[in-house]
């Protein structure tokens, strides 16, 4: 079978398969035209394509997720078909993920599609994150338990800063300044998830540049 009826065939089965993807997949909306999608475990989980047609940029995550060979192919040919440079796809992998899954959608792919995972999963990522499996773990979990996903995207935003306004009222050099400037307690860090929120930067990068 050539290459383009095998596409074909492949993206048949994936028209087959979304209606489940509807009813079991997580999904959020992020904003400006960019959409998350978890995948648990394939074919149920298969990203479904809006009537409209194609999706246009989306997050995939698949850390943690299950697959076989033949429901690898059939992601791979979606992606494949929905990617462009101006419809990016950013893939979440991690050591968990299924080693189909991983040699489905490796990084160095396709113009526009993105590889993320930690430093260290022993994946091939186009872009490697520095956060441990124990904090993707929690991240990730932290979604599945109901945290909503705004919430994992930010950063230290009560953190006091130490500025440069902040260092010359004080007459302090850099090298003397301390890392809080008051004796205020600081608040707990908030969860976050650092693939996804590298994804989520890589978009809105993108946009600004009038990329997608």
């Amino acid at each position: 079978m050539t290459a383009l009826p095998r596409l074909l065939t492949l993206l048949a089965a994936a028209a087959v398969l979304a209606p489940a993807a509807q009813a079991g997949a997580l999904v959020r909306d992020l904003g400006q035209g960019l959409v998350y999608y978890r995948v648990h475990e394939l074919p149920q989980d298969l990203p479904s394509t809006p009537i409209t047609g194609r999706p246009g940029a989306c997050i995939l995550d698949l850390r943690f997720a299950k697959a076989g060979e033949g429901e690898a192919a059939t992601l791979r040919a979606w992606v494949k078909f929905n990617v462009s440079t101006h419809t990016p796809i950013f893939v979440l992998e991690n050591a968990a993920t299924a080693s189909s899954l991983l040699a489905a959608l490796p990084g160095n792919g396709p113009p526009g599609l993105i590889v993320l995972a930690p430093e260290g999963a022993r994946t091939a990522p186009d872009i490697a994150v520095r956060v441990t499996a124990e904090g993707d773990r929690r991240a990730y979990d932290a979604l599945e338990s109901g945290a909503p996903v705004e919430s994992l995207l930010r950063d230290f935003p009560d953190k006091p800063r130490i500025d440069e306004a902040y260092l010359e009222k004080e007459h302090i050099s850099d090298s003397d300044a301390p890392d809080v400037p008051t004796d205020k307690a600081l608040p707990p860090r908030p969860q976050v998830d650092a693939v996804l929120q590298r994804a989520v930067q890589l978009h809105r990068g993108l946009v600004a540049l009038k990329r997608v």
